[in-house]
């Protein structure tokens, strides 16, 4: 049996970086969430995917939870190398789930709350348990499964992968067959969608038209994190083989895929994927001087045209680049706070001015005040959108928290009511 894969990573409505990475290859998934912000929360997931991806190449003897579990500890030791070249990444982790194939069988490793699921004949089953403080709560009956889903504390995490504290990643394994479709996604997804709307999804068509409608999903519903999603199905190895689909290479998406974290850890390898990044060509060779070409006059003349034409390059080279920010710039689009009313900007906030370059041209009637505290704090930091549309969609997740909390005041992280003076 073979897969047939599909991966997306997307940076969601309102993170300023991708830390998320996914990979999906000829007998291994995998999905790592990185965390730490300014601490490189992605290069911590993209040296996971590169262990993992290295795996994937070299596939196991006799034991693959041996080497999937050997893997694990891998991954940490580079982290951990990392961090002692550059104690500023401490601070950096990454949860990871993966899976790798051997005959019918699938082993899993598992750290963090990046999910695992398994579609069989129509029946969904999440094949991973998260490993965050309200799990805790409901393996002891203290919460539902439907509490955790709003606890304020549902993306604390108990494990994960940070360089620094060895950890023991959950291992099994378990009988597979031909038809069974699996998706392995960060929190950005299963935070957003249920698992009923994630069982609807899946239940029809290819992994890539699943991909891209579950990662589409997730932004509809405010993608407050990054998203990522793999899934592949597993196939006989005659199952719609032949010249419509030939062999193909692995799938590299989000941070492990970008060439600015690739170049940040120049002692990992990365896996070659399918989508061949543009900046990696080679360049064009230099011509050699022709030996016995005519010599070109010298003399004062010569320079001051050299001096001419090179001054009328430098000011249409700055004219060119000023008119490109302007248009980039006006492409750009953020929510912030107008008089304490939510409002969309368009333009960036750095620059001259109280806003920047930027100027406010919607403003609701949504007091700030009114949202609830972390939503509050991202307005005061700016939530910055990809366009105009995902600006409004933002607006409208924003006006749902209010309502929620005019409705439900002491729904948590509400702001505390304010009481009229006697």
């Amino acid at each position: 049996m073979r897969l047939r894969y599909s991966a997306r990573s997307d940076i969601g409505l309102v993170r300023q970086g991708n830390e998320d990475s996914g990979y999906a290859g000829g007998h291994m998934l995998v999905v790592a969430d990185g965390m730490g912000g300014h601490a490189a929360g992605e290069l911590a997931s993209s040296t996971t995917i590169a262990a993992f991806a290295e795996l994937d190449r070299q596939p196991p003897g006799e034991s693959v939870l041996t080497a999937m579990a050997d893997t694990v500890e891998a991954a940490h030791e580079e982290l951990s190398r990392i961090i002692s070249g550059a104690p500023d990444f401490s601070g950096m982790g990454t949860t990871v789930t993966a899976m790798s194939w051997e005959g019918d069988r699938v082993a899993i490793a598992h750290v963090g709350d990046s999910r695992a699921y398994l579609l069989r004949a129509g029946e969904l089953l999440q094949v991973t348990k998260d490993h965050t403080f309200v799990q805790t709560l409901v393996d002891a009956g203290t919460i539902t499964d439907e509490e955790a889903a709003s606890h304020p504390k549902r993306n604390l995490l108990m494990k994960a992968l940070d360089g620094v504290h060895t950890v023991e990643p959950d291992l099994s394994i378990r009988e597979v067959k031909s038809g069974d479709r699996f998706l392995l996604c960060s929190d950005g997804l299963s935070g957003v969608l249920t698992p009923a709307e994630i069982r609807e999804v899946l239940s029809s068509g290819d992994p890539t038209g699943c991909v891209t409608a579950l990662v589409e999903r997730a932004l509809e519903g405010g993608a407050p994190d990054n998203v990522t999603v793999v899934v592949a199905d597993l196939v006989t190895d005659t199952e719609q083989r032949g010249q419509d689909e030939p062999y193909r290479m692995p799938v590299v998406v989000g941070a492990a895929a970008e060439l600015r974290n690739r170049d940040r850890l120049p002692d990992i390898d990365f896996p070659e994927d399918s989508a061949r990044d543009p900046d990696r060509a080679d360049p064009e060779p230099t011509p050699a001087p022709s030996p016995a070409g005519p010599t070109a006059p010298t003399g004062h003349p010569k320079r001051r045209l050299t001096w001419l034409v090179g001054s009328l390059s430098v000011v249409a080279a700055l004219l060119i680049g000023m008119v490109g920010f302007w248009f980039w710039a006006n492409n750009q689009y953020y929510v912030g706070a107008v008089d304490g009313k939510v409002a969309i900007y368009q333009g960036i906030p750095d620059g001259f001015g109280p806003n920047g370059f930027s100027k406010a041209i919607q403003t609701s009637q949504m007091p700030v005040n009114g949202l609830p505290v972390y939503s509050q704090e991202q307005i005061a930091d700016t939530i910055p959108a990809s366009d105009l549309d995902s600006a409004r969609n933002i607006l409208v997740e924003l006006q749902a928290q209010a309502t929620q909390c005019i409705k439900k005041p002491k729904t948590p992280g509400c702001p505390e009511p304010t009481v009229a003076p006697a």
